[in-house]
Order: structure tokens, then sequence, then C-alpha cells
């Protein structure tokens, strides 16, 4: 990939905002989830898919038909040794946004709500390297710093249980890599995109479903929060973060997304009651502090006009 110089310019200010919007949304994801935890993390995941795959594609249908048409004609247009990159980059993303569900669901409710919260703080790692290592983006000295602190109070936040910490880096390779592939495939409509991901997603646990289908829930208080789940934690932050990759690098992505863990850490602390240590306060200031050095070339630009830009 490309080198994008120009992903700090104001003009992308939207872009930052979805990727923003995303990290927030998702730092609430907790409460919905443990509301839940009476439930077994695979059927929460089953019906979260089928359900968000009912809503995505009712949207495609009555929305964005023009879309798929020009993705149709845009995908029948390239060479077909591309067509076939995208095929098995589109089916690898898929599996590792199911994995990620999954993973995540699971140590929220059976490991502890820290070790989900800290695998965001691992995942901005992993894609900020990947997409320097893999997609050859830019890293500048200010980023390259945010990074070297994020990892410093990573470093503070990892003097607790191994198995939360392999827990956490699991859960964030899996997100990681599913971002770093979104960047690669960027010209895409990003609800047809997320629609497929999720069709691929549902194939692969459909079997599992249907080999440990007990009983179907009928409580009405679990498929309000499904659907809370599916619409607010699902459709929407993906979508925002789809588009978020069609205007910053995928290392920027990254980073931004260590609101989400701040803000679910508060969530732990002040909403669930769970203890907070002083070097854990610490280290959550630090990963602020990341993110705004990380992201200072956008942020000092901010209400400021660049010649010609009518902004």
């Amino acid at each position: 990939m490309a080198n994008d110089p120009v992903g700090n310019s104001p003009g992308r200010l939207k872009y930052y905002a979805a990727a923003i919007g995303a990290a927030v949304i998702w730092g609430f994801f907790s409460i919905s989830l443990r509301s839940l935890r009476a439930y077994p993390p695979e059927q929460i995941l089953y019906y979260r898919i089928f359900t968000s795959l009912l809503v995505t594609w009712l949207l495609i249908a009555l929305f964005r038909r023009k879309a798929i048409a020009a993705d149709l004609t845009r995908f029948r247009s390239v060479i077909p040794a591309a067509r076939k990159r995208i095929v098995w980059l589109t089916f690898l993303a898929g599996i590792l946004i199911t994995g990620n569900w999954y993973t995540f669901i699971y140590a929220i409710n059976n490991v502890s709500l820290k070790s989900a919260a800290f695998a965001y703080m691992v995942c901005p790692l992993i894609t900020a390297t990947g997409g320097f290592l893999l997609l050859k983006e830019q890293l500048s000295t200010l980023k390259l710093g945010g990074i070297i602190i994020a990892f410093v109070s990573i470093a503070i936040l990892a003097k607790g249980s191994l198995t939360e910490v392999l827990w956490s880096v699991f859960i964030a390779a899996l997100y990681a890599f599913y971002l770093i592939i979104q960047r690669v495939i960027r010209d895409a409509d990003k609800l047809t995109m997320l629609g497929i991901h999720l069709f691929i997603a549902a194939v692969l646990v459909i079997p599992l479903y249907a080999a440990h289908f007990t009983a179907f829930p009928v409580a009405g208080f679990f498929w309000l929060q499904i659907l809370i789940i599916s619409v607010v934690f699902t459709i929407i932050p993906l979508f925002l973060s789809l588009y978020a990759l069609t205007g910053i690098p995928s290392s920027t992505m990254g980073i931004i997304i260590y609101v989400n863990p701040v803000i679910a850490f508060t969530v732990a602390f002040f909403y669930f009651h769970e203890g907070i240590t002083l070097h854990q306060s610490l280290a959550y200031l630090l990963l602020l502090s990341a993110v705004i050095v990380f992201n200072w070339g956008i942020i000092s630009k901010i209400g400021k006009r660049e010649p010609g830009t009518g902004m």
C-alpha cells in the first residue's frame, strides 16, 4: 500500500471522527454483554451474527442496490489474479472478525472484563506495526513516539495475570489483522463489505449452531439486548471503522482504538465497580497521551485553514 502523505490534512477530519465514534461506542459494549452473562458466549455470538446479517442486508436491499451494482462492475473489471486476491482477503476478514467476536465475548463473561479491554490496548501496537511492515504506511517521529508511550503503558498493565495477557494478545491480533485487510480492500462499498463479512461469519457458525442447538431463546430481554448488540455495537461501529479506513492509515485507526479501552476501564470502575490501582490509572493516562501524540498532526490542524481548501 502506498504511503498516505495527506492522512493528517483537515479534510480527513470526517474519517478521524468515524474512527473515534467507533471506538467510543465499543467502549460501552461490556454493559450489554454483561447483562447476558447467564447465556453461553457462543449463543450470544450466533444470534449476534444472525441478527446483524439480517439487519445489514435489509439496509443494503433498501438503500444500497446501486452500490452493489457498482461494486460488481468494479470487481469484474480487475484482472483475474486481483479478483482472486480480493476473494481470499474478504474470506479471511470474515474468519478474523468472527474469531475476534467470539473470543471477546468469552473473555468478558468468563475471563475478566479487563482482559477484554486490555486486548484493545495491544491491538493498536499490532495494527501500527503491521501497517508499517506490510502496507508500508508512514510512521513519523511523533507517531513512533506515541507508539512507544503506548507500549510503556501496556508494560505497566501487563504485570497481572499471564492468562489474561495471552487472551488479550490473541483477541487483539485477530482484530488488528482484520483492520489491515480492510485497508487493502478500500474501494468497495463499506456496508456491502460488512454484509459480506457477516455472511461469511454466519456460514462459519451455522454448523456449530446446529451441532449445539438445544432450545430457541424466547426471553424478550435476551432479544432486546441482541438487537442492541447487533445494531449499536456491531453494525454502526464496524461501518464507521470501515469508512474511516478509506481515509486514514490502519496504523492511525489502530492508535485511535485506545479510546475504547480507556472508556471500557472507566465503565469497569464506575459502573461494574471493579477495582483500579494507582499504576493502572497512570497507565490509562499514558494511553491518552499516546493517542494525542500519535494524532498530533491532525489535532494541531483542527480549526486551521489550508490554502485552497476552503475549510
